[in-house]
């Protein structure tokens, strides 16, 4: 019986070794088919300069964010190659990663989780390449002193703000970075003409604030208010509607500036769920119904409203 159970687990600890060695290969072979996406991206050249959407392709981002991502890191101009994504879990589906690894830039991710970090540490990856990862649960009181304390101050290229929640406030609350590129991720069901968010709480966490889980964030046009009193450009979203990319004026080149209705796309994923926690998949204008009465902050007149 001894015998058994140990040949048992020599055979799940070489499916295990084979399944790191398949990933592997397969996260190799996408690099590849990526890099052919990218040099095609730069022949196509104008048509992105006008529409982002077009250069999109997925490595390890979610959506399309990583041809994104790639075409502008390579047409705009960096002071520092180096970025700062926040909100990444355990860093396998991110943004940045493939930006880290094809560009080899320096990164800090953070994450609320000590799981999340310690896998990222633990990863080949952390030896590989300049990576900071940090356990935070960030809010607009410690931002500027995490990135202090990282030495990463006035040292970004490219800023990521993914946290489902106080995104709005996070990014008016930095300080001490000044990037070239920054991405923000938008809450499209509040539409394209309401300058909504979430009114800010520390503790804000969108899976408690309201069970459909579609409360939190930023309406596009209150980030598109706010870049503008930073001193960026709103050069568009990617095509499902969640992402939108912010360049700072002067280091645009030939890139299209879109006004915050021109740029807005209205997302069509529908994660929406029932108050017993289970995928309802509304759409539309349904989702936003789903929220009413919910407070709204007016970020125009810094008044709370309902939706």
């Amino acid at each position: 019986m001894l015998e058994k159970i140990i040949q048992i687990l020599k055979n799940l600890h070489q499916l295990a070794y084979r399944s790191k060695e398949l990933a592997k290969k397969m996260d190799e072979t996408k690099i590849l088919q990526a890099k052919l996406l990218s040099h095609h991206n730069f022949s196509n050249k104008d048509t992105i300069l006008k529409n982002l959407a077009v250069a999109e392709f997925s490595v390890f981002s979610q959506w399309g964010d990583d041809g994104i991502i790639d075409f502008l890191t390579q047409y705009l101009d960096f002071e520092h190659e180096s970025f700062l994504e926040f909100g990444v879990e355990n860093y396998e589906e991110s943004n940045t990663r493939y930006l880290l690894i094809s560009r080899n830039w320096k990164g800090f991710v953070i994450d609320g989780s000590i799981d999340h970090i310690n896998a990222i540490k633990k990863s080949d990856l952390y030896w590989k390449h300049e990576l900071t990862a940090a356990c935070h649960f960030i809010t607009k009181e410690n931002i500027n002193q995490i990135i202090q304390e990282n030495e990463f101050a006035n040292k970004i290229g490219l800023l990521h703000i993914d946290i489902d929640g106080n995104d709005y406030h996070i990014w008016k609350a930095i300080q001490i970075i000044s990037p070239t590129l920054v991405i923000m991720e938008y809450n499209s069901i509040f539409g394209s003409e309401k300058p909504y968010t979430i009114p800010y709480q520390a503790n804000f966490e969108r899976n408690k604030a309201h069970y459909s889980q579609l409360y939190g964030g930023s309406s596009l046009r209150s980030l598109c208010d706010l870049a503008d009193e930073k001193g960026y450009y709103f050069i568009g979203s990617n095509s499902a509607g969640n992402n939108a990319y912010f360049v700072k004026q002067g280091k645009e080149k030939d890139l299209k500036i879109h006004t915050c209705q021109s740029g807005y796309i209205r997302s069509k994923f529908r994660e929406s769920r029932d108050k017993n926690g289970q995928l309802n998949y509304l759409a539309g204008s349904n989702r936003l119904a789903l929220l009413k009465g919910m407070p709204v902050l007016n970020t125009q007149t810094n008044q709370l409203e309902s939706i």
